[in-house]
């Protein structure tokens, strides 16, 4: 059995696929998750995602079971699933990463994602809870970054989040890591792949990463991606979009320090220092 693939695992692809064979491995050794490009005797080329601890599997299994109606092509298809086991299998999208391409720079692509993006913002819901349990996680991300970020930051971030209140927010499906890095290019067709962070939460949540990577002083990237998501970030959400910037960009920190990662970390402190130079 292949490292890290439990007998379990390996008894359901027996089960689901016979044989396989592998063509490229994206595994993610810093969150415990097996991520392989596969192909069957009968051509069928599939991913296959397997973990016993990440809760990513659990996440993308829902967000795949909930469904994307209208988006066949535009983003995997499940073809088998064990939330118990930790396993699924998807099939395998053509296209090439946009990120680090020509088309990363591309306003079309933009367009294109801020367009499925609109497709992939399912209702779910209105929560008067959500804003106060984002305000908790990010105090505990505070506690973790102490002695990370300097005191001063972590003072007036303190300030800053005891005076946001969102108060009730409307929920979608969200992606939830929607960045080039998981979009596909394929002949000029923008696709969307790793549903390992999806979950029910307010819209501007996917847009926090792409203000601070690909937007900050590329306007018409941002105008782009708007003009496709149909709607822009305005006084109605300041609140709300202050708190998920504060949680992802303190949380950025904090965790990429705990796994190592002193690259994620160090983008995670640039992202404290723009909002606070925002104010």
């Amino acid at each position: 059995m292949r490292q890290g693939i439990t007998d379990e695992q390996g008894r359901l692809l027996t089960s689901w696929l016979g044989s396989y064979t592998l063509v490229r491995d994206y595994s993610w050794p810093l969150q415990d998750t097996n991520v392989l490009h596969v192909v069957t005797p009968q051509g069928a080329a599939l991913i296959i995602k397997a973990s016993t601890t990440s809760h990513h599997i659990h996440r993308e299994i829902a967000a795949h079971t909930a469904g994307f109606e209208g988006l066949d092509g535009r983003v995997p298809a499940l073809l088998h699933a064990s939330a118990k086991a930790g396993i699924l299998v998807t099939e395998f999208l053509p296209g090439s990463l946009v990120e680090g391409t020509p088309a990363e720079d591309d306003p079309d692509t933009y367009r294109q994602a801020g367009a499925l993006l609109r497709r992939l913002h399912r209702p779910a819901g209105v929560s008067p809870h959500y804003a106060k349990a984002l305000a908790r996680k990010t105090r505990a991300w505070m506690d973790r970054a102490q002695g990370l970020l300097p005191e001063t930051q972590l003072t007036i971030l303190a300030q800053e989040l005891d005076g946001l209140d969102p108060g009730t927010v409307e929920l979608v499906a969200t992606h939830g890591d929607y960045q080039p890095r998981n979009w596909l290019q394929d002949n000029g067709l923008i696709k969307v792949i790793d549903f390992g962070r999806a979950e029910r939460r307010p819209w501007v949540h996917d847009l926090v990463r792409l203000s601070h990577q690909q937007f900050v002083r590329r306007p018409e990237l941002a105008d782009a991606f708007y003009t496709g998501l149909g709607r822009t970030v305005g006084p109605a959400e300041a609140d709300l979009w202050r708190l998920e910037n504060l949680n992802q960009a303190i949380g950025t920190a904090a965790w990429a320090n705990q796994l190592g990662d002193a690259a994620f970390e160090q983008a995670g402190r640039v992202m404290v220092e723009r909002l606070l130079s925002r104010g």
